[in-house]
């Protein structure tokens, strides 16, 4: 049963809602240059509340009141001068991001990942197809890029062949990498980066608070189940029948051409290898961990929770990515030598120009806001606002979500859209009793489901020229039309999980990660 078609006025109304989104983004600078300007404005900022007294009282027992430091004078100026390095090379997300993409730059050039996809995908059963692109989907995001160039054009053409309409395989698969972003089963390199930039944030608060990697690996994993189902139902009960019957004069290409290359024995070979070998990884750490004696425990307590494990978790996903795709690549002979290996993880590093030269600027902004203490004063008196107002319970996460999807419309970017906003909300929300991880855990949410309904979404140009391949007239709004069905359904399934999994079930968002915190 197809939907019914929206009327005029309402077309005209999403049209007009659509404009505005992309002109309010189109308003906005690159993220590079957005971090430059804020880095400049906190420091113009400094001077100028600092002149006018702005302060706060620390709530903690004994605490004192808390002045806005300024950076327009001559000490500020020689702060910067002299910290202009050490903010860059000391900014935790760097170092973690960095190795844990070697690790991933070996399993994605030696092709091991782009074969797992495929495997997983083209040997699903018919029934079963669209759930297998979407968990497909959300486990990509380990090599984002991998989902959006390989899983999603190999999507619509799967669906095609089994005479499917091609754009629904598009949008569940798209679905899967960008509206489930955060979800995975495992731990990615979006996690080191997010917990590095949580702690810091953390830090204007509790300067020993740490966030590991690991903090919401819990909540993703049963996030990845969700999103799997609830991407299917979407596809199947909304977006297919909304498509109707796929007519191919509609392609710009030549659908009799296209191939849907299988595993050849050589691939089956290499993948198996990959999986014994990541077997066998997985025994060793378990031995390291697991029992009491274990050598990764931690050492004073005997516990996992502040092990050299959890610390050392990016060394493990380094490793966990690397040998396998090391083994793949020898198997299928992409990876000979020893130079194989070395211009695989140049390669990955070579893609990182962009992160790095964004991390600078990042890195200032971050550090100034600590420097000049508008995060602990802006978090104190946003504090303060939420208790006057009542709102200390649960029910602050719905708001907070709900803004971190609106600002993901126009700064799409994970990193850059957190560090912006966490040394603001993470502080604020710790103040009433919340814990860093959870926080981080609600963000991930709202920074996710609205990733596939923006036009500042990095590969949404890219997403949108292989729809035109199956559909000739497919424009901005005709594939944000066909997204936000997921959105909406994401947006609310996933919070209705979060609170049930944090506030309902009082479970865990990660290994030993608290729900709240206490000073």
């Amino acid at each position: 049963m197809t939907q019914p078609n929206p009327t005029p006025a309402q077309r005209g109304a999403f049209t007009r809602f659509l404009d505005t989104v992309e002109w309010l983004g189109n308003l906005l600078p690159h993220p590079i240059t957005l971090f430059a300007l804020f880095a400049l404005g906190i420091v113009v900022l400094s001077g100028i509340a600092s002149y006018f007294g702005l302060s706060a009282l620390d709530p903690r027992p004994g605490g004192e009141m808390i002045e806005v430091v300024s950076l327009l004078n001559a000490e500020g100026l020689q702060r910067i001068v002299t910290g202009l390095v050490t903010n860059f090379t000391g900014f935790t997300p760097l170092g973690t991001v960095l190795v844990a993409l070697l690790g991933v730059g070996i399993a994605e050039r030696s092709g091991m990942l782009s074969a797992l996809m495929r495997g997983l995908v083209m040997n699903a059963h018919p029934r079963v197809v669209t759930v297998a692109v979407v968990f497909a989907g959300v486990v990509s995001n380990t090599a984002a890029e991998l989902g959006y160039v390989v899983l999603v054009p190999l999507s619509a053409m799967i669906f095609h062949s089994l005479g499917r309409h091609p754009l629904a395989g598009l949008a569940a698969a798209f679905s899967g990498v960008s509206a489930g972003y955060s979800a995975n089963l495992l731990i990615g390199t979006v996690d080191p980066l997010l917990a590095g930039i949580t702690t810091q944030a953390a830090n204007l608060i509790d300067p020993e608070y740490y966030v590991g990697p690991e903090a919401n690996w819990f909540f993703m994993m049963i996030s990845t189940v969700l999103i799997a189902i609830m991407g299917t139902f979407v596809t199947e009960k909304i977006v297919e029948p909304k498509l109707g019957k796929y007519d191919p004069k509609e392609a710009t290409i030549n659908l009799s051409e296209q191939k849907i290359e299988s595993l050849t024995s050589e691939e089956k070979r290499g993948l198996l290898g990959a999986g014994l070998s990541f077997l066998i990884l997985g025994i060793l750490l378990a031995i390291t961990i697991v029992p009491e004696w274990g050598i990764l425990r931690n050492p004073e307590t005997g516990e996992v929770a502040g092990s050299p494990f959890l610390k050392g978790i990016v060394a493990f996903i380094f490793i966990t990515f690397a040998i396998p795709g090391y083994v793949y690549g020898r198997i299928t002979k992409v990876m000979r030598t020893d130079r194989d290996v070395i211009d695989a993880m140049s390669e990955s590093m070579s893609t990182m120009g962009m992160y790095i030269v964004l991390v600078f600027f990042a890195a200032q902004f971050v550090a100034f806001f600590g420097w000049t203490n508008f995060g602990s004063i802006l978090a104190i008196r946003g504090a303060e606002f939420l208790q006057t107002a009542g709102l200390t319970g649960p029910s602050v996460f719905i708001l907070f979500i709900l803004m971190c999807a609106f600002v993901n419309l126009m700064l799409g970017s994970a990193s850059a859209q957190w560090a912006i906003t966490a040394p603001i909300f993470v502080p604020m929300l710790m103040l009433i009793g919340y814990a860093p991880e959870v926080i981080q855990a609600a963000y991930r949410i709202g920074d996710s489901v609205t990733n596939i309904i923006t036009p500042m979404m990095s590969y949404f140009g890219l997403i949108l020229a292989v729809a035109v391949r199956y559909k000739k007239d497919t424009g901005i709004g005709t594939m944000i039309a066909m997204m936000l069905p997921y959105t909406i359904f994401f947006l609310i399934g996933w919070s209705a999980l979060f609170f049930l999994w944090v506030f309902g079930l009082d479970m865990p968002v990660g290994p030993s990660a608290p729900t709240y915190y206490t000073p």
